[in-house]
């Protein structure tokens, strides 16, 4: 069976056969009279293009990944004006010194941008904590919230049940 036959009749993910798109103007006799035994809804199914599939690794952050691309807008627009100089410079252009100049100026600041997406990670791994590092700060941040969260609750069922009692086992007024 060859490439042909088996696009044709590919199975279905219900394990029924279906028959594939015959090539632009196929005259096959034998093709068009099985065509027509098959019922409409098995001649409207198409196979997908592509299956969705899982992520390997979880998105970055919305500012990581600002960071990251403000990062490599600077590092890219480094390299051309480094290019731009480097050839300048061999043609022997009056543009060559302050395109160097520029191109030192933009390596400060390509180095400031991936300095920036170093920085952001870390601040957003320290506030909004890690899975995979047990002695996380945000972890102890929301114990200690959860804590606050449960006393307050107590409190307020506590107050809940002395007004419904209308003041009784009140000790004082406060």
């Amino acid at each position: 069976m060859g490439t042909a036959e088996r696009r044709r009749e590919a199975p279905r993910a219900d394990g029924v056969r279906a028959r594939g798109h015959r090539a632009f103007g196929a005259t096959d006799r034998k093709d068009s009279a099985d065509e027509a035994e098959i019922p409409a809804q098995e001649q409207q199914y198409y196979r997908p293009l592509w299956v969705e599939e899982p992520a390997r690794r979880r998105r970055l952050p919305d500012p990581v990944r600002t960071a990251a691309v403000r990062a490599v807008l600077l590092i890219a627009v480094t390299l051309i004006q480094a290019m731009v100089a480097f050839l300048c410079a061999m043609a022997g252009s009056w543009l060559a010194f302050p395109m160097v100049i520029s191109s030192v100026v933009s390596t400060i600041a390509a180095t400031w941008g991936a300095l920036d997406v170093w920085v952001t990670r870390q601040v957003w791994n320290q506030r909004h904590g890690v899975v995979s590092v047990p002695s996380s700060t945000a972890r102890a941040l929301r114990r200690e919230r959860r804590r606050a969260r449960r006393q307050e609750r107590a409190m307020a069922r506590t107050q809940a049940r002395i007004r419904r009692r209308g003041g009784a086992g009140q000790l004082s007024h406060s």
